[in-house]
């Protein structure tokens, strides 16, 4: 009898082990197929060139490809909704700007998604100072002369940005505000594009990311004027800092659709971990403009509310705001 148990009990363990295989299967066969990096922005702006750099040191790693799908649309709400909606199996990711996820809930009446509901926080990539640029033939070479210059030609210095609502939006809505200056916003389809038109000399300023902005800055197609800091940056120590009222820090960060597996979250976490800590990604960030954060999902997901709450109150009082 006691043998007769131990066989049907050996025999239901296996059929257990059986019935669970697929699922284990699945989980440890990850990735099975190619990896999609959604980016809500266009491309060449700083979250585009930062999601490439890292899906690029992946694939190694991981022994699939990374494929990076920029879906730009609505100040990035439509690429962001899509991954939102996306299945949890691990294979679809949103590669974000601080500003679509934790400025545009505050900024349109309504998003097709929830911040944090609708994800799951993998890690923070990079943060990248902003710099205040201007077109070489425009006269004011800090940002005391560009105030002087905006004071005496009230409603005539106009700003590009990579639309309404975005941090750099932003950043010109919060200048005008600190130093009372009147000046006129010009919305663009995209950071690659506002940048553009100024080095054009269509436009004279703009805030820009470091890595979307330096490369015009060295080339002498652009002037800086500062970065949106209280200290200088790493990046770039000559060029001084706007100040504390102007200080802001921006991030790009990885999110999986809420309820993939926390296996996946964190065996993904752990290869880009070691592809940023490598000395080449290190220095690669480095030439665009951005540094690595050490950061987790736990500490990421930490970070969100204390985020959302802080662009909220800058968009109330910038008053900004898009139906």
């Amino acid at each position: 009898m006691p043998r007769t148990l131990t066989r049907r009990a050996l025999s239901a363990a296996a059929l257990g082990l059986l019935a669970a295989a697929p699922a284990w299967a699945q989980q440890a066969a990850w990735p099975a197929r190619p990896i999609v990096f959604v980016v809500p922005q266009n491309p060449g702006g700083a979250n585009d060139v930062i999601a490439r750099a890292v899906a690029q040191g992946l694939e190694n790693s991981l022994g699939q490809p990374v494929v990076v799908e920029n879906r730009p649309g609505a100040g990035g709400n439509l690429g962001t909704s899509q991954v939102a909606r996306a299945a949890p199996d691990g294979h679809t990711f949103l590669v974000t700007a601080q500003s679509a996820h934790t400025i545009n809930p505050a900024l349109y009446s309504k998003i097709p998604f929830d911040p944090v509901k609708d994800f799951t926080p993998v890690m923070q990539l990079a943060v990248a100072p902003y710099l205040l640029a201007v077109n070489p033939n425009f006269p004011a070479k800090t940002l005391d002369e560009l105030v002087a210059y905006a004071k005496a030609h009230p409603g005539k210095v106009e700003y590009a940005s990579a639309g309404n609502g975005t941090l750099n939006h932003l950043l010109g809505e919060m200048l005008k505000k600190q130093k009372g200056v009147n000046l006129l916003h010009v919305p663009y389809k995209g950071a690659a594009a506002a940048a553009t038109d100024v080095v054009a000399g269509q436009l004279p300023v703009t805030f820009g990311s470091f890595p979307g902005v330096m490369p015009f800055v060295t080339s002498g197609k652009l002037r800086v004027l500062g970065v949106a800091s209280d200290k200088p940056t790493a990046l770039a120590p000559e060029i001084p800092p706007l100040g504390k009222e102007l200080s802001v820090t921006s991030w790009y960060g990885l999110f999986a659709p809420a309820g993939t597996p926390a296996p996946i979250v964190e065996k993904l976490h752990g290869a880009i971990t070691k592809v940023l800590a490598t000395p080449a990604m290190r220095e690669r960030l480095k030439a665009l403009g951005a540094e690595p954060v050490e950061s987790d999902p736990r500490s990421f997901a930490a970070m969100l509310p204390g985020e959302l709450a802080h662009w909220k109150q800058i968009v109330q009082d910038s008053g900004a705001r898009i139906d």
